[in-house]
């Protein structure tokens, strides 16, 4: 039962991504560590110090460089400092290298080969007969999470599928949903979409072996939909007989169908890093579908190694000057004259007597 559940567990896992061929990897330089002598040497005899023009003591090279690097309290200087590593993404880097250049060996010399002569020898309708038929038992799981992400009409169109090629696909041989009149695309779901759908991060890249590129969050999620069939139902799907075919037709399909991809990677100058930011790009832009998002960057081989885009300075619109209205000089108001002052004509009474007769 436990080597049922561990085979079943690799088949929707197993990414061609991890498996192309490639060069040995060169070790990632380790990081610089400081050391501290146990005696420390007399400090070597300092020159005279030089004296400029005007009779001072010039500064030595140790003081222009004492100059040159601010202190950590100076306010006008801002020290920035940064990693080139991405250790949430990659914190096992160098095992995950590794694992993936022992993969390329194994690749190459068996799995290669045997994809090679499974594609061009087996004929092609036994070869989509067995790849419909370990596909069809998978659409339960598939509807399963599209009614967790609340896509009850996806779900629905995916049980239809999963009735229509069981019965009249002759128990999923042949794939007779998709044609007239049915007209049912096939939708690849898990729980690892489901987790991402609801935000659960990707957490750490990961390249297992049998396995392939995958991340912690894809790898507990496609467990968890290896295991329905067998929890489920019980034999055979517990069992060896089910489980190493089902994972070794799988693992075939996807690395016919990922050839050209393949050999893009493995013709670049950095074949790990292409594979695991062609691998992570990808599960982005599945996410993304879910939620009816355009994916959120190039995924091409070429994008990839060019890096990230410059993020370009947002525009900024030219701010017309506001009219300044002239300022209207004072104009001095006229003074009016005083007026005069009033007249008071004051009379007085006047008695004067009568001359004498």
């Amino acid at each position: 039962m436990t080597f049922a559940l561990a085979s079943a567990a690799m088949v929707a896992t197993a990414s061609p991504l991890a498996i192309t061929p490639q060069m040995p990897l060169t070790a990632l330089a380790a990081q610089d560590a400081a050391v501290q002598p146990e005696e420390e040497a007399p400090p070597p005899a300092q020159p005279a110090p030089s004296v400029d023009e005007a009779g001072e003591a010039a500064p030595t090279e140790a003081e222009v460089q004492a100059q040159d690097s601010a202190a950590p309290g100076d306010p006008n200087v801002i020290v920035v400092t940064a990693e080139n590593r991405q250790p949430l993404k990659d914190p096992l880097e160098n095992v995950n290298a590794a694992t993936f250049e022992l993969t390329q060996k194994v690749d190459q010399a068996v799995v290669a080969p045997i994809a090679e002569v499974y594609e061009e020898d087996l004929p092609s309708p036994v070869r989509k007969g067995l790849r419909n038929f370990f596909r069809n038992l998978m659409e339960p799981v598939n509807a399963l999470n599209f009614l967790l992400q609340l896509k009850p009409g996806k779900a629905i169109e995916t049980l239809g599928r999963f009735a229509i090629n069981t019965t009249v696909g002759v128990a999923g041989l042949f794939d007779v949903a998709k044609k007239e009149p049915f007209k049912l695309p096939y939708r690849r779901n898990g729980f690892a979409n489901t987790l991402g759908y609801y935000g659960v991060g990707p957490g750490p890249f990961l390249v297992v072996p049998l396995v392939g590129a995958t991340t912690l969050r894809d790898l507990i999620g496609t467990g968890i939909d290896q295991s329905i069939l067998p929890f489920a139902i019980g034999k055979p799907f517990n069992t060896p007989y089910y489980a190493i075919p089902a994972f070794t037709v799988n693992s075939l399909e996807y690395r016919i169908k990922f050839d050209e991809r393949i050999t893009q990677i493995n013709n670049s100058d950095d074949p790990y890093y292409a594979m695991r930011e062609s691998y992570l790009c990808q599960r982005e832009a599945d996410i993304a579908a879910l939620k009816n998002r355009p994916p959120p960057r190039d995924c091409s081989i070429e994008a990839i190694m060019a890096g990230p885009e410059p993020v370009a300075p947002m525009p900024v619109a030219p701010v017309e000057p506001a009219p300044v209205e002239p300022i209207a000089e004072p104009v001095a108001e006229p003074v009016a004259a005083p007026a005069p002052p009033a007249i008071e004509y004051i009379s007085r009474e006047v008695v004067q007597s009568l001359p004498e007769a």
